[in-house]
């Protein structure tokens, strides 16, 4: 109600202003108490309620259903009083026999508890009779007022008995059947629950070691963990019990999963719990999974923390070059070839390079410098995508030098030139010699810059080393050995071969030692038998035109990997023997 003298708004109830006391003008037609409406047995009062903005509404007192209620529970134990007295008058119990609940005197009381006390009984066996008759036939009311089933109770004994005076025959007959003398069937019974608790126990135990779900000491009881895969990945499926229709929210997830057929299901990708973590991880991991229930109005429980243990796989590196993680050079520079999955990232001594990473072969080459100070280490640190980080060590050891000699950054290591041009630099005024096979040296500039260079010249087809020595007074001489792998264009290596015919296999084995310091090149043909070595690789090819004799030992020096089962036809150069066959280097390969 708004005061028309300050214009602050009042519950439409009071009489006054709370603010000036103005007297409010509301009409005395309106103001219907809940005494007057209960009274004249009509609703509940209402009041008109106004808002700030002057929009008013009919809204319906509280205070008034409360009184409502409490008339009725008055109406309601008044009916049940009189339906009392009623039947005692009916049944004929004198005023000596009272029914009393002394639990609860409210006109909801449980009819399954025993009410009625027998305040006095007569010592006649006749009376005994009728108050017993009298008793079968009490009914009870529940809460609406309505009869429920009669339940028949025995009399009590009374105290005048219990002297040692006669009881009566209704009475006598009754205690015998309780003495405890005679059999009862309440042993039986507890013999019958004894063996169903004993068959429960072992099903229980029998489920318990059979089932196929994960249930610890550390998961509730009715979760199933699994392994599975999603998406190519490790993953987890963890199935959580509960009511259909209701929610179960992971805040480790950040997402509900409704329960259908009696569980939630849950797919848990295993590589969410270590992608964002950096530096070295275990092989295995224990994480936890805090549920919450989420009933239909939105409140959420928690539930019992779900624990499992995950297994974080190793990123996959594989050195291509150099053949070993150890190697002596001689040259200030190197190359260093890995392998690994695409996407990964991988750093050099702690400075990243996984731009240089090919995206679709996963190869990457790293030039290393090499200094004359003994061990030079490059670690390689690769992490995969879901997956933990793997380390590689290359070490490569180059001798310390009382003579700097250094051949030129950019000097090859493979070549399919039979001479190749080699500069390197040195103390100035020192004297230097290269002791393999070479040509046109030029020291001009060696006493002034130490500067100098010469033609390498190679005279077999694979690996070739490059020496050279420098000495200068009474300093220990420095020595440089380089290494070159020379193998001449195809067209020009694959003329030069011979077929191993059944002649030629023959003559092959006989001069051996001759065709491999030749560097014979021949051509083979057949299936691959069966692998040697894998790294290098190495495998037999039958070579005859049947495929069953003519075995031939062959590594393959070229790019094609082979595979056991399959034709090719490779052309290689002469090596050795092994086990009674010939050995020789696979430098081509070709598929028809």
């Amino acid at each position: 109600m708004k005061c028309p003298e300050c214009g602050l708004w009042n519950r439409a109830s009071l009489p006054h202003c709370i603010r000036c006391g103005t007297p409010l003008n509301i009409d005395e037609s309106s103001r219907i108490t809940w005494k007057d409406t209960l009274r004249d047995g009509g609703a509940s009062s209402s009041y008109l309620r106004a808002d700030e903005f002057g929009q008013t509404d009919q809204t319906p007192e509280p205070r008034d259903a409360l009184a409502s209620e409490m008339q009725d529970l008055k109406q309601r134990k008044r009916r049940g009083a009189e339906l009392q007295k009623r039947m005692r008058s009916e049944c004929g119990v004198s005023s000596n026999v009272e029914i009393l609940d002394k639990t609860n005197t409210g006109p909801s009381a449980s009819p399954l508890r025993e009410p009625i006390v027998l305040q006095q009984i007569t010592r006649s066996g006749v009376q005994a009779r009728r108050e017993s008759e009298v008793r079968s036939r009490v009914r009870f009311l529940d809460e609406n007022g309505a009869f429920v089933e009669s339940r028949v109770y025995d009399p009590l004994i009374p105290e005048s008995f219990r002297s040692g005076e006669e009881l009566p025959s209704e009475l006598t007959g009754r205690m015998k059947r309780l003495q405890p003398g005679r059999k009862s069937v309440f042993p039986r019974i507890l013999l019958v629950l004894a063996f169903l608790a004993i068959l429960g126990g072992g099903f229980l135990a029998v489920r318990h070691f059979l089932s196929p779900q994960k249930v610890t000491a550390e998961n509730p009881k009715g979760v199933i963990i699994s392994a599975s895969m999603q998406n190519d990945q490790a993953a987890h499926t963890i199935m959580i019990p509960g009511t259909d229709g209701t929610t179960i929210y992971i805040p480790e997830l950040h997402a509900s999963y409704p329960v259908s057929a009696g569980f939630a299901t849950i797919e848990v990708p295993d590589h969410i719990w270590y992608d964002n973590l950096e530096g070295s991880l275990d092989e295995n991991m224990d994480v936890t999974l805090n549920p919450f229930l989420k009933s239909s109005s939105g409140r959420q429980s928690p539930m019992d923390p779900i624990h499992y243990s995950i297994t974080i796989p190793l990123s996959r590196i594989t050195l291509e070059s150099p053949d070993t993680t150890r190697t002596t050079v001689s040259t200030t520079m190197a190359t260093i070839k890995i392998n690994v999955r695409p996407g990964s990232r991988v750093t050099v001594n702690g400075k990243d390079y996984s731009d240089t990473v090919s995206s679709d072969t996963g190869e990457m080459s790293y030039n290393a410098t090499i200094q004359p100070i003994g061990d030079n280490v490059f670690t390689f640190v690769v992490r995969s995508p879901y997956c933990r980080d793997n380390t590689l060590e290359v070490v490569f050891y180059r001798a310390k030098q009382d003579i700097p000699l250094d051949l030129a950054v950019g000097t090859y290591g493979t070549t399919d030139k039979k001479i190749m041009k080699v500069t390197a630099t040195t103390l100035p005024g020192a004297h230097v010699e290269v002791t393999t096979p070479h040509s046109d040296l030029n020291i001009t500039d060696l006493a002034s810059t130490g500067k100098f260079s010469f033609n390498a010249v190679f005279d077999k087809i694979g690996y070739n080393t490059i020496s050279i020595v420098a000495s200068y007074g009474n300093r220990k001489p420095s020595q440089v050995d380089h290494t070159v792998y020379y193998l001449p264009p195809a067209d020009e290596y694959t003329v030069k071969a011979w077929p191993l015919t059944e002649e030629g296999y023959a003559e092959l084995l006989s001069n051996i030692t001759v065709r491999a310091a030749r560097g014979q090149v021949y051509v083979v043909k057949g299936i691959v038998q069966y692998s040697v070595s894998d790294k290098p690789q190495m495998v037999v090819i039958n070579t005859s035109d049947d495929g069953k004799s003519q075995p031939v030992l062959v590594e393959n020096y070229t790019k094609t990997k082979w595979e056991v089962g399959k034709y090719y036809r490779l052309y290689a150069d002469a090596n050795s023997t092994y086990n009674g066959m010939p050995f020789l280097n696979a430098r081509y390969t070709y598929t028809k």
